[in-house]
């Protein structure tokens, strides 16, 4: 006689399970919001002068404002170039209802929920970048209530991290305004400098390089970033020119998905390749990772769908013993390099802070880490004028 099977049972998912005894707080309170960054002049980098981009005028940003039944409250952002604003924001209001009377701390267990709400759209791209803008409000909000800088609730190695100007490097510079802009910041006290390359001309860009090198002159460190616009061949050439003048990195010379090319320049060049900004997801990151494709690797939080995200990436990256560089978003990315156990750099963009009441602090080369709890950023009254969009959900405490 056969012996009985027992029934099959599926293990509930985790992005349904209800909250339990544990949970002491909800939240009750969304706010989301669509906001317009205007530039003082337009921007062109490499992606424009070839003729895939326009020149950018503007930043759009998805800011997520929440609040708890206990009184604790969180906010965070997600931001787009170009195009996407308007398209994260629309996503954003679909997956905010799914979060009201949820324990704002399953910080874990809320973005899989998100994630799971919107999968038909993917886990990466546009619909990462909308759940980011909910993760880091909620991982605000945790740091808040631990009455913490997020970085000390993460587990600092560093309350300063290295950080470099990268906003007056473009190619829409002329080579003048470049230098007098390098001047600016060392006068500041940013450690490093990047300036943007990959023309049509490359005699054009190693003239701006060497211009630069030569007037830092050893008193900062220099990178360079071709924003994906040359070809492996173009790349390996231009690299071996500029070998001598021993920059800390050569960024995006290659398409974003390029792990192979990038791994072959990693091998063949002295000089660090950096990478992964444009990246949507962990798995992509760790398609760099496994192919040792980079020296820097330089995820970006709101593009990779927030913090819980980004701190499997840099598990990932700890492990292979690679330099970060986070991108753009240094209100976000300060909190997360100082706790990443390898000396890492930050971006310094001056550009986000109108949309902020505090400001941070540059001292002899490195961002100091606020001692403010949570990111320690408030959304300012400029920002509140240039809300395009606004939704709300649930009941304000």
């Amino acid at each position: 006689m056969a012996a009985t099977r027992p029934p099959l049972r599926a293990n509930p998912p985790a992005a349904g399970l209800p909250v339990g005894e544990a949970s002491t707080d909800r939240i009750e309170w969304i706010e989301l919001s669509l906001v317009f960054l205007p530039l003082s002049h337009p921007i062109s980098d490499a992606k424009v002068l070839t003729g895939r981009q326009k020149p950018l005028t503007e930043i759009a940003f998805l800011f997520c404002e929440l609040q708890t039944r206990e009184g604790h409250a969180g906010v965070g952002f997600s931001y787009s170039k170009r195009a996407g604003g308007p398209g994260q924001y629309a996503h954003a209001k679909e997956l905010a209802p799914a979060l009201l009377g949820e324990d704002p701390n399953d910080t874990a267990r809320l973005w899989d929920k998100l994630a799971w709400a919107g999968a038909s759209v993917g886990r990466s791209g546009l619909a990462a970048q909308a759940i980011a803008a909910f993760d880091i409000a909620l991982w605000d909000c945790k740091a808040k209530r631990a009455r913490l800088p997020l970085a000390k609730l993460l587990g600092a190695h560093r309350d300063s991290v290295q950080c470099y100007n990268t906003s007056g490097g473009f190619l829409s510079s002329p080579l003048p305004e470049v230098l007098d802009r390098v001047d600016a910041s060392l006068a500041r006290g940013i450690g490093g400098i990047k300036i943007k390359v990959g023309q049509p001309d490359p005699t054009v860009d190693l003239e701006r390089v060497r211009a630069v090198h030569q007037r830092i002159d050893g008193r900062a460190h220099l990178m360079i970033d071709a924003n994906q616009q040359w070809d492996r061949v173009t790349a390996q050439r231009f690299g071996k020119q500029v070998e001598e003048l021993n920059l800390t990195w050569i960024e995006e010379p290659l398409d974003a998905y390029d792990a192979e090319g990038h791994a072959l320049l990693a091998a063949m060049l002295d000089t660090p390749i950096a990478t992964g900004e444009m990246l949507t997801s962990v798995a992509e990151h760790w398609e760099l990772i496994r192919q040792r494709s980079v020296d820097f690797i330089q995820p970006d939080a709101p593009r990779v769908g927030g913090i819980t995200p980004m701190l499997k990436i840099m598990a990932l990256a700890d492990q292979a013993r690679l330099r970060m560089a986070p991108h753009f978003a240094m209100e976000i990315h300060l909190h997360l390099a100082a706790a990443y156990p390898h000396e890492p750099w930050v971006e310094h963009f001056e550009w986000l802070e109108p949309m902020f009441n505090e400001r941070l602090t540059i001292e002899g080369g490195r961002m100091q880490v606020p001692n403010r709890p949570g990111f320690g950023f408030s959304l300012s009254e400029q920002a509140r004028r240039w809300t395009a969009e606004r939704a709300t959900f649930g009941r304000r405490p």
